[in-house]
């Protein structure tokens, strides 16, 4: 470890920067990144964020993406810990909010072990806010009383075991980080005998980036590759979905369809 050079006591703030937009992160948020010394920010978070903070901070990117990771996590760790023993006060700024799937828990009992402060500030996770911004609600009386939030992949790169049950339920199902598990999603739901349940992806939601297709489970395969819809991207599985506005053309096509048969 560096040896601390700057009279500053060192403290660490986990940040949650919201789904993208940089005006979804919240005030205490941005205010805790006009104090920070030290900004270190993920792939998820929208630059435009970085705005908020101190003009002389210094600012420092460790995102990791599958397949191109810039740093592992015990990289983070430590750098994290370097930057507060250094320079003070160190804000990590992470994308939606820093416990959903964002593993900062690992990251606070890190700096726990140096007996450095950390705090939390909470974010919009983008299981709930880009799902609400395209005025998809994930719990609706009568259609839905709970509901999923599931990692597609795991850390081992496997399909996440909890799917299996959560295609079972009723509930809405959220799936983060599952875009390129989306065949073996829907055919979890298809075994279930959930052929038309209504289904979102949506890429980059909050952004200027972003994508949407909507359908049922036999057709989100075929929607997303004819919409070009990449990773970052989450799905929702459920029949919140329906109440989509571009989801009636698709309901009443299956309605006719019923009524032929």
């Amino acid at each position: 470890m560096i040896t601390q050079i700057k009279n500053k006591e060192p403290k660490i703030t986990l940040v949650g920067a919201g789904p993208g937009d940089p005006e979804l992160i919240t005030m205490k948020g941005a205010n805790a990144l006009k104090t920070a010394d030290v900004v270190l920010y993920d792939a998820l978070v929208n630059e435009g964020v970085l705005d908020f903070a101190n003009p002389n901070a210094i600012k420092v990117y460790v995102g990791k993406r599958s397949g191109e990771h810039s740093y592992g996590q015990e990289a983070i760790n430590k750098l994290m810990v370097d930057y507060a023993l250094n320079y003070g006060h160190v804000v990590r700024l992470k994308g939606g909010d820093p416990f959903v799937f964002g593993r900062g828990y690992e990251e606070l009992d890190f700096a726990a072990g140096y007996s450095i402060p950390v705090s939390v500030i909470p974010g919009l996770s983008s299981s709930i806010s880009v799902p609400g911004l395209q005025q998809i609600p994930v719990t609706h009386r009568g259609l839905s009383e709970s509901f999923w939030v599931v990692t597609g992949t795991t850390a081992s790169g496997q399909i996440s075991n909890d799917l299996y049950e959560a295609a079972r339920s009723k509930a809405t199902v959220v799936v983060l980080m599952g875009l390129g598990k989306l065949k073996e999603i829907v055919k979890l739901f298809q075994n279930e005998g959930k052929h038309q349940l209504p289904v979102a992806a949506i890429q980059s939601g909050s952004t200027e980036n972003e994508k949407l297709a909507i359908g049922v489970v036999d057709t989100i395969v075929e929607l997303v590759e004819e919409k070009g819809i990449k990773a970052p991207a989450l799905l929702i599985f459920g029949e919140v979905v329906s109440l989509h506005p571009s989801f009636q053309p698709i309901k009443d096509f299956y309605q006719a369809l019923k009524e032929e048969l």
